[in-house]
C-alpha cells in the first residue's frame, strides 16, 4: 500500500494500479523502455493490473517479466469494462493510467487518474477525465515511486 497525504485533498491509500497496454505502456504491442523495472518496483507496494483489448496479440508475452495480472477485455472498446474493473477492485484505493478515449471512464472512476502522452497519440477526451497529465509512462510511474511529486502536483 502507498499512503500519500496531500494538503487540501483527501489522503490517498493506494493498493492497486490499473494500466492500459497499447499506447500507455506499449507501442505497437511492444513494451516501452523502463516499464518493466518500474512496474516491478511498484509491485512491491501495489497490485499491478493491465487491461487490454490486446490488439496485437502480444500482451501476455510482453508482460511476462512483470509481476502483474493481465486482463484481456471482451469488447474491442473496453471503456465500460475498464470502469467496472476499477469499481470491482475498489476505486477508492486504485490509481489508473491510460492514454485513450476508452480509458476516460476508468481515469475518472479511480481515486487517481494519470493520463500519459505517448507515441501512439493521446485523446483529449481521455485527458480531460484525468487528475494528472504526464509526458510519458516513465514520468507517470516515477510519480508513484516518488510520491512527493504527486503532492507537489495535486496539493490545493
Amino acid at each position: 500500500m502507498v499512503k500519500i497525504e496531500i494538503p487540501g485533498r483527501k489522503d490517498l491509500e493506494l493498493k492497486n494500479i490499473v494500466l492500459d497496454f497499447n499506447g500507455t505502456i506499449a507501442k505497437d504491442g511492444e513494451l516501452l523502455p523502463g516499464v518493466i523495472s518500474r512496474l516491478n518496483k511498484l509491485s512491491e507496494q501495489l497490485n499491478i493490473h493491465i487491461l487490454t483489448a490486446d490488439t496485437f496479440g502480444t500482451a501476455r508475452k510482453a508482460c511476462k517479466p512483470i509481476n502483474c495480472k493481465i486482463n484481456i477485455l471482451e469488447s474491442s472498446s473496453g471503456s465500460t469494462e475498464k470502469k467496472e474493473f476499477i469499481k470491482k477492485i475498489g476505486a477508492d484505493n486504485t490509481v489508473s493510467v491510460g492514454n485513450g478515449t476508452n480509458d476516460g471512464l476508468m481515469l475518472r472512476e479511480a481515486v487517481l487518474g494519470i493520463f500519459v502522452i505517448e507515441a501512439e497519440g493521446s485523446s483529449l477526451t481521455g485527458m480531460l477525465k484525468a487528475d494528472i497529465v504526464t509526458k510519458n509512462i516513465e514520468e507517470a510511474l516515477d510519480m508513484l515511486l516518488h510520491p512527493k511529486r504527486l503532492i507537489a502536483t495535486l496539493r490545493v
